[in-house]
């Protein structure tokens, strides 16, 4: 019996088996070739889809986790802020405590006052740099997502739902909420000679 890896009788090496199993199965017809690279280009398509699914999924990902960083570190301060504000606010009770200016007071109250409000304008405009606001109201619709009504008051100079008079001013930290303002709103008056009580 010759070995397989023996020369023919000719003197050529013997045939390769593998390679002319290969040669057979990449014999197609034109039909079989076309039907296979249709299905090679099906395959193809579904791979360039999932990835594409992928990618967008990765940058959803990506984009939800700095958001999320990004809100961690903006609110982080938030208790700190809302000391901070409490702090502002002590200030200025403090400032309107102080005697209304008067002809001929005491130079020292004067000092005391212009000092003091040189020293809240500073704070303030260090905590606006650092993304604490104040808002004073006054003259503005009422927002309940910023201020607290405290009590309503007839008017018939302003619109009712106006904010007449703000007992404290709304603080936001990075457009969130600290500390909303204590109002009071403008509502319709009562027409002359009819009584509140009266039924309707």
């Amino acid at each position: 019996m010759q070995n397989e890896h023996e020369p023919t009788a000719d003197g050529a090496p013997p045939p390769d088996p593998s390679h002319e199993q290969v040669s057979h199965e990449v014999r197609l017809t034109p039909e079989q070739a076309a039907a296979r690279i249709a299905e090679l280009e099906t395959e193809l398509n579904d791979m360039r889809e999932r990835w594409m699914r992928a990618e967008a999924e990765t940058a959803n990902v990506r984009a939800r986790a700095k958001r999320e960083v990004d809100e961690t570190r903006q609110y982080a301060v938030q208790k700190f802020a809302k000391d901070v504000v409490e702090a502002a606010e002590n200030l200025r009770r403090g400032l309107d405590s102080l005697p209304k200016p008067a002809a001929g007071e005491p130079e020292i109250v004067a000092s005391l006052r212009d000092g003091f409000d040189g020293v809240e304008r500073s704070f303030v405009a260090v905590l606006e740099r650092n993304g604490i606001k104040r808002e004073d109201p006054t003259g503005r619709p009422f927002d309940p997502n910023l201020h607290q009504a405290m009590g309503e008051q007839e008017s018939a100079a302003q619109p009712p739902g106006t904010v007449l008079q703000a007992w404290t001013p709304a603080w936001t930290l990075n457009g969130r909420l600290l500390r909303p303002a204590m109002v009071v709103v403008a509502k319709a008056p009562v027409a002359a000679g009819v009584r509140q009580d009266s039924p309707a």
